[in-house]
């Protein structure tokens, strides 16, 4: 592994949360925090929500509960609380009030901004409605929305009555759409008319409508008109059922809605449900992960407050969608501290190529996270379009999604960043609503490190007999819960168990591979679903798709197994090239030797494949198990997260799924 690459500053104890959190409970280094945090649960969590200021209505007896044994673990036992009062209504009666808390760009230029008065108003406003028709504590409530400012009044509106909210990605099929409708049993859903990319028109209505077909227990659905575009072909006809359907502007209007004074958030149980977020998963129906009201809120504030060290005054922005986990993350961490908090709809590539380090310089964002597949797409077009841009407002940079390679991080680190600020890459997942993993802004970063646990989180690194190793590849695990665990998945106990506490009882296992080098610095090598066996030994596909991409030829790669006779598996890597980059025999025997020159003759590729896309969510992450299924002629699966399905249809297929030696 490389050397340390970032270092904090002389005075980072003194001026970050993190560092007066350790001054203040006499904590002398960051790895004895890391320790403490895991094995002293019941002092940590506790001296956390202490040092938040955040507001328990009714005070918890005991920060956890471990009768019904570790995967029914009660956290917060006997408090009472909102997520909506602690991110907005505190703000909105206090010195906060007329400050920006929420700003919505688009693609097209559009700029919405809310004080924390304003979006407490439009938030009340809209509780007031679906109160109205219907909806109270415990409903399911969905919202197939773009990235735009409506949907975090409909998700605060949600959490205000104490009702669930069901974040659903505005690009999914309409059975998709449906199967998560019908799996939470919604009875209502906010949607749009249309969203836009690139600037042409995407419909969501039609599709909205089409999944409502299939969704009985939906009673409401509330549609919020976008402005139409230039380039908007004539808008499809869609006939209205007027028992049910309801334009946003009518729905906010009504008479019964407009009453807002003293109208507070409910004050629900700890344990209740705030969110399902449903995770697509490899293979089978989407998971209904379940997500408390203090499990989020406690998890999400320490997360945004210490590893990205928000401030009231930061202008915090993650490219990100409502329908992927960061969409909440960001909304909710942000806002908890009071900060502004940035959304984008679009691509951050249209209409001009530096449209993304436009927006960072002119809203002079502070905190800022992506993907790596985001930025290696980012770095096609050179360094011209970041350097051509002042960034120096910029303080903590963030990523998750998937490993890095060292170019890209060193990219993003150095064009980006200016090499002054910490890259704090965070790994968990939908599950968890956070990450088992994380940097603090007050240690060394190697490239692409996760640094180490995250606080207050038990983890380690296991071998197939379930014991702790450290140098070589083994499953990332939970020892002990933490509070944002889904608490089951939403009417699927057994599914709950069987996915995430096998194989070991009492024993997280989250699904990814990970390491630790010897000087005690994490690292993901993919999903353990992901990870290919050739001859015996286990290889992350980043390791592969590193190799390739550090030639400075490759802008993406997807690595797979295929079924091999002599090795069991063979490994088959699809690759972009950079636009500069001719595809070549002799390229393609360069890419080979790069690969067995950092990992190995036994790694040796059976074959490098050159293509024009890959597969990928709306978060930019690649899709390895489609391009898999694709090239071997296997079902594809669920489609519903994918953003560009004409990568697909770009890749080849295998005829004879066995390689010969």
């Amino acid at each position: 592994m490389s050397g340390f690459a970032w270092h904090p500053s002389k005075d980072a104890l003194d001026t970050t949360r993190i560092g007066r959190f350790m001054q203040h409970h006499e904590i002398g280094s960051v790895s004895e925090l890391r320790a403490r945090s895991a094995a002293e649960q019941d002092w940590f969590w506790q001296a956390i929500v202490d040092d938040m200021d955040l507001v328990f209505d009714q005070p918890y007896q005991s920060v956890f509960d471990l009768s019904k044994g570790a995967p029914w673990t009660d956290w917060f036992v006997g408090g009472q609380l909102n997520i909506a009062r602690n991110c907005l209504e505190r703000h909105a009666q206090g010195p906060l009030a007329k400050k920006t808390c929420l700003v919505g760009h688009t693609e097209t230029g559009e700029r919405r901004t809310f004080s924390f008065e304003q979006l407490d108003q439009e938030v009340s406003c809209c509780a007031l409605a679906m109160k109205a028709r219907g909806i109270g504590k415990g409903d399911r409530v969905a919202s197939y929305m773009p990235m735009i400012t409506e949907v975090v009044i409909q998700m605060l509106a949600t959490f205000k009555l104490g009702a669930i909210f069901i974040p659903v990605f505005s690009g999914y099929a309409p059975a998709a759409l449906a199967e998560r409708l019908n799996g939470a049993e919604a009875k209502l859903l906010f949607t749009s008319d249309r969203s836009s990319r690139k600037g042409k028109a995407i419909s969501v209505l039609p599709q909205a409508q089409e999944a409502l077909a299939q969704s009985p227990s939906v009673t409401t659905m509330v549609i919020v008109a976008r402005p139409a575009l230039n380039t908007d072909p004539e808008p499809p006809q869609v006939e209205l059922s007027p028992e049910r359907d309801v334009l946003w502007a009518d729905f906010l209007a009504a008479p019964s809605s407009r009453d807002i004074s003293n109208f507070e958030a409910l004050s629900v149980d700890s344990m209740d449900p705030a969110l399902i977020l449903f995770t697509s998963g490899t293979t089978g129906r989407p998971k209904g992960t379940v997500h408390s009201h203090a499990g989020t809120m406690v998890q999400l504030a320490k997360e945004v407050g210490y590893a990205f060290d928000m401030h009231e005054d930061d202008e915090f922005f993650w490219f990100t969608d409502i329908g992927w986990m960061m969409g909440p993350w960001m909304i909710i961490g942000g806002l908890f501290w009071g900060a502004t908090v940035h959304m984008y709809e679009g691509a951050i590539d249209y209409p001009t190529s530096d449209q993304l380090w436009r927006l960072l310089e002119t809203e002079k964002i502070s905190v800022f996270g992506i993907s790596p597949t985001a930025i290696r797409m980012l770095m096609r077009t050179g360094t011209d379009d970041v350097e051509a841009h002042d960034l120096a407002a910029l303080r903590i940079l963030g990523s998750t999604g998937e490993p890095w390679d060292e170019d890209s991080w060193h990219w993003y680190s150095e064009h980006v960043g200016g090499s002054r600020c910490p890259v704090i890459n965070i790994s968990g997942g939908t599950d968890i609503i956070g990450c088992f993993l994380s940097p603090l802004p007050i240690e060394p970063i190697k490239p692409c490190s996760l640094a180490g646990p995250a606080l207050g989180m038990a983890v380690d690194v296991w071998n197939d007999d379930g014991e702790s190793v450290r140098g070589e590849v083994g499953y990332l695990v939970a020892t002990h819960p933490a509070p944002s665990m889904t608490r089951g998945l939403w009417n699927e106990p057994q599914r709950y168990l069987d996915s995430y506490w096998t194989p070991w009882p009492e024993i997280w296992n989250h699904g990814d591979w990970a390491i630790v080098d010897d000087d005690g610095q994490w690292f993901l090598q993919g999903r353990s679903d992901d990870t290919l066996k050739v001859a015996g030994r286990r290889i992350g596909p980043a390791e592969l798709e590193g190799a390739l991409i550090e030639t400075g030829k490759v802008s993406e790669a997807a690595a797979i197994g295929v079924p091999h006779e002599i090795k069991g598996t063979g490994i088959v890597c699809f690759a972009v090239l950079k636009p500069q980059t001719t595809a070549s025999a002799e390229l393609l025997g360069e890419l080979e030797e790069a690969i067995v020159e950092r990992l190995g003759k036994v790694d040796r590729p059976e074959k490098i494949i050159i293509v024009g896309d890959l597969p990928k969510t709306r978060s930019a992450k690649i899709l390895r198990r489609m391009v898999r299924a694709r090239y071997l002629g296997e079902d594809l699966g669920d489609l519903s997260s994918l953003q560009n399905p004409e990568a697909i249809e770009g890749l080849p297929t295998l005829r004879d799924n066995r390689l010969a030696d």
